[in-house]
């Protein structure tokens, strides 16, 4: 067995690609003027900042991860409903949603985006454990399994939605089921899962199309039902729920292949949620493409490393960051582009926002931890 410690050179290549992306975004975003303050400086800050968490990140193994993770999990709950409970003058509603501790001298604070890193870690550690327990795997272990996993995940997913924030708590599902899908569960429970949510889902559809009054009885805000129309067809509500996707359409159909050099078409929250409309625009096609190949690197990186590694609590954790990146991607480029509803869900290491990078700065630091201390055996 080889022991020597070693840094991952290609992930810290592609986070540096992707914080010269950002610092180029920002700079760009920010000639619309559509907010007051140098967003660019805050940014780098915050990428020291988040440099630093990985540093310290790589002081703990997985054993001593192992033995905090109930207190990391306890903690982000504790902040969830301490959220809720908050009064005004620290937690005040923006855009409709209570979802920001408004801290003096720091700025604002998103409990929901380091929920994120302490569903990872509980997951992780629920399934090893059950394994170790189980070793005969049966249709009880495997429900009893399930059970664990879908009431550590229905917790922060409730206190999150009450917020309301249904970008972060789609994050969480997608979490919830990347691991769940390497679980080693059976695949006879997961299939009869993905028709149940199919059928939901479908049935969901049918709601938003021919009875939406019915969903709105269920809870369903009208400004998200309004939303999907907008999705659909966004040209007739181009005045209202459809704004943001009609002019982050034009913006990076103006770009063309290579992009151009002169201000863009004005596009709302411009550095952050719709901060790919920006580069599609500024650089076209061709600088569109480069960021979605990082973000290819990165993941399949990840996912090689969850290969590699031998330890099965470190493997499950590579798996949820993928999973929590992935989706990050694929749904902000995908509403960007038109391709799925606008949920407010940031660019991972592009957007602008501090609780948003220190979330992904924390992953990749559980991921430096375990490439560091990776081993290689002589017969594996």
């Amino acid at each position: 067995m080889n022991s020597k410690n070693k840094l991952d050179y290609n992930l810290i290549t592609l986070l540096l690609l992707l914080f010269i992306t950002s610092c180029i975004a920002i700079l760009n975003a920010q000639d619309f003027g559509q907010y007051e303050g140098n967003f660019l400086f805050r940014q780098i800050t915050w990428y020291i900042v988040g440099a630093g968490i990985i540093l310290g990140m790589m002081y703990l193994d997985s054993e001593q991860i192992l033995r905090l993770n109930w207190f990391i999990y306890s903690f982000s709950i504790i902040l969830l409903i301490a959220l809720i409970l908050a009064p005004e003058s620290i937690a005040r509603e923006i855009n409709g949603a209570k979802s920001w501790f408004q801290l003096p001298g720091i700025g604002s604070l998103q409990p929901a985006e380091f929920t994120k890193i302490s569903l990872i870690i509980c997951l992780s550690f629920l399934v090893q454990k059950h394994h170790g327990k189980y070793l005969d795997k049966t249709l009880k272990t495997d429900l009893l399994l399930l059970i664990k996993m879908g009431a550590a995940t229905a917790l922060p997913i409730l206190l999150i939605m009450l917020q309301p924030d249904l970008g972060t708590s789609l994050v969480l599902i997608c979490i919830f089921t990347g691991i769940f899908i390497v679980s080693g569960i059976s695949w006879k429970i997961i299939s009869v899962i993905f028709i149940i949510i199919s059928l939901i889902a479908s049935i969901l559809i049918y709601l938003v199309f021919f009875n939406p009054e019915m969903l709105q009885s269920m809870g369903f805000a009208t400004y998200q039902l309004g939303r999907i129309y907008a999705w659909i067809d966004p040209e007739s509500y181009a005045s209202g729920e459809g704004y943001n996707l009609t002019k982050a359409l034009l913006a990076i159909g103006s770009g063309g292949v290579y992009g151009y050099l002169e201000k863009g078409i004005y596009v709302p929250e411009a550095h952050t949620d719709f901060i790919f409309s920006v580069i599609s625009s500024k650089y076209g096609f061709f600088g569109a493409s480069i960021v979605v190949t990082i973000y290819f690197l990165l993941i399949s990186g990840i996912v090689k490393l969850a290969l590699e590694v031998k330890n099965s609590f470190e493997s499950f954790i590579c798996t949820g960051v993928t999973s929590m990146i992935f989706f990050h991607v694929f749904e902000n480029v995908g509403m960007n582009i038109g391709l799925v509803p606008i949920t407010g869900i940031p660019l991972p290491f592009i957007s602008y926002g501090g609780s948003s990078l220190m979330g992904n700065m924390l992953a990749m630091g559980l991921i430096f931890s375990i490439s560091y201390r990776k081993r290689s055996y002589m017969f594996d």
